[in-house]
């Protein structure tokens, strides 16, 4: 395998370190449903010339597809990119890399519930690991904290963001569409807009506004972080495979905390070391460690 290869999932993660930091710069410039709509509305404005005229000519498989369509796009365009903006608000850049980085562990448990995989060794310890770490580390290093004080709206927002693209990532393979990738995406980005639309008109004046500090975040979100991400990732998925390419979301904390770090001057503390630390481990161990519970043969992706 070419080395050059590797360089697609990177730099898409690359990019989805850098969204992160966005979302936390946009939460005191722009409503989380402005920012989601807007950059909703850039992304179809610039996919229309490229997938319309082949969009009509698939409009049988379209039409046949278009609730699970509309799902997905409500889970992976509206529900996660406004519940990330709205965790911004409340949570720190590096908390919200290192819960999304968990898509992968919740995609494996979901798996198990809603297409019968079995579980695996990897699964039952890393996801305790995951958790233990994510207590560790919403708790500021005290895992009693969360019990006694609950846990930090912005940290529950994104753990549900990412509860909602693995459900998205779970569905997709359990529905098979036979759309091409680029199609479904123009299509659930319609639908996102769509459901996304009556909270737009309801938004108080002066929280939608677009001037010198909300357009280049809407262009980054737009372009960056949909687009260009987009393509990176599913150029990566062609050539390396799916697992592998999610490996690398273990990059994802790394990244944005040291973004976070340069950009937003946020502090590195012991807690984000020990509970990321132990997370991603859990992380690593369910995707790697693939023998079932059952006992039969260990296997590695």
């Amino acid at each position: 395998m070419p080395l050059t290869s590797y360089l697609y999932p990177f730099l898409a993660i690359v990019l989805w370190a850098g969204n992160v930091i966005v979302s936390k710069m946009a939460a005191s410039a722009i409503s989380p449903t402005a920012i989601t709509f807007y950059r909703l509305i850039l992304v179809l404005l610039l996919m229309s010339p490229f997938i319309l005229r082949p969009l009509w000519r698939n409009r049988a498989q379209i039409r046949r597809h278009w609730w699970q369509l509309a799902l997905s796009g409500l889970l992976a365009m509206a529900l996660f990119q406004s519940l990330s903006y709205r965790a911004a608000e409340s949570t720190t850049a590096t908390n919200m890399a290192i819960v999304t980085a968990l898509i992968p562990l919740l995609t494996a448990l979901l798996s198990v519930i809603v297409l019968g995989e079995a579980i695996t060794i990897g699964m039952a310890v890393g996801g305790v690991l995951s958790f233990s770490g994510l207590l560790y580390l919403v708790g500021h290093g005290d895992m009693g904290a969360v019990l006694r004080d609950g846990v930090h709206l912005g940290d529950a927002l994104m753990l549900l963001a990412a509860l909602s693209y693995a459900l998205y990532g779970v569905l997709l393979r359990l529905w098979k569409m036979s759309v091409p990738v680029w199609q479904a995406v123009y299509m659930q980005a319609i639908a996102a807009l769509v459901l996304m639309l009556p909270q737009f008109l309801l938004l108080p004046a002066g929280t939608a506004a677009l001037d010198a500090r909300t357009l280049p975040l809407i262009g980054y979100s737009g372009i960056g972080s949909s687009i260009l991400l987009s393509f990176l990732w599913i150029e990566g998925v062609k050539k390396l495979g799916p697992n592998r390419c999610s490996i690398f979301i273990n990059l994802l904390p790394v990244l944005t905390a040291l973004f976070a770090i340069l950009w937003l001057h946020e502090s590195m503390h012991a807690y984000h070391l020990i509970g990321g630390g132990i997370s991603l481990i859990g992380v690593l161990l369910t995707q790697i460690v693939q023998r079932p519970l059952s006992g039969s043969r260990m296997g590695y992706r």
